[in-house]
């Protein structure tokens, strides 16, 4: 399976803002974009010459690197999405959303999307009941988030779930940390998706 393997700092500091792709890390000075506040690079200081096409890349781009999708992977969501009904954007971000991989972080049961993915590969969640180790699984509402037998066992979950309250959660999940389990409430809609993605640019850009 490709995945990318460089320092995953240099994709906040291209994009020119924190994309919390190193959970806890993101939060203090070790930060990259806090320590260095420039894209990567040996012209990276430069300000470059900002196009409605580079404008429209650069959301694709954040986008891909906030839900640690590859470009195949991300072009087949937008298909995907422009077959259903509703605004395109609208849906392409809920398809996103609604990744197990992400529904696991967004629960608080991990302190990024990365972490999230490698405990979902590694067995720890299931999904009514059934184990699932697949990160691209959708999930629906009304499908109930638990851990497995193993995932009891693993203290970096439970850790997780110290930090977080009731605030950070969307208003389209529900977590139950005393007994280790969350549910889909609803599909997220977009005013309730906290994020800083221009969708309706990446709908231009594919749409050329």
């Amino acid at each position: 399976m490709a995945r990318y393997t460089e320092a995953v700092c240099k994709q906040c500091r291209r994009e020119n803002e924190k994309l919390f792709l190193k959970g806890e890390r993101c939060l203090t000075d070790k930060c990259g974009v806090t320590r260095r506040p420039y894209p990567p690079g040996q012209q990276g200081r430069r300000r470059p010459k900002e196009s409605e096409y580079l404008i429209q890349l650069r959301q694709k781009q954040k986008a891909k690197r906030i839900y640690g999708v590859l470009e195949k992977q991300f072009k087949n969501y937008y298909v995907v999405a422009a077959r259903k009904k509703g605004i395109t954007g609208e849906v392409l971000l809920q398809l996103l959303e609604t990744r197990f991989d992400n529904v696991v972080y967004r629960l608080g049961f991990a302190s990024s999307r990365k972490e999230a993915r490698q405990l979902v590969g590694h067995g720890h969640f299931a999904v009514n009941g059934r184990r699932v180790d697949i990160p691209s699984f959708l999930v629906k509402p009304g499908n109930a988030v638990s851990l497995t037998a193993s995932g009891q066992d693993t203290a970096r979950i439970k850790e997780c779930t110290q930090s977080v309250s009731k605030v950070q959660l969307p208003e389209w999940l529900e977590a139950d940390y005393e007994n280790m389990t969350g549910k889909v409430l609803a599909s997220p809609e977009r005013e309730k998706i906290e994020t800083t993605i221009q969708e309706q640019l990446i709908v231009e850009l594919y749409s050329k």
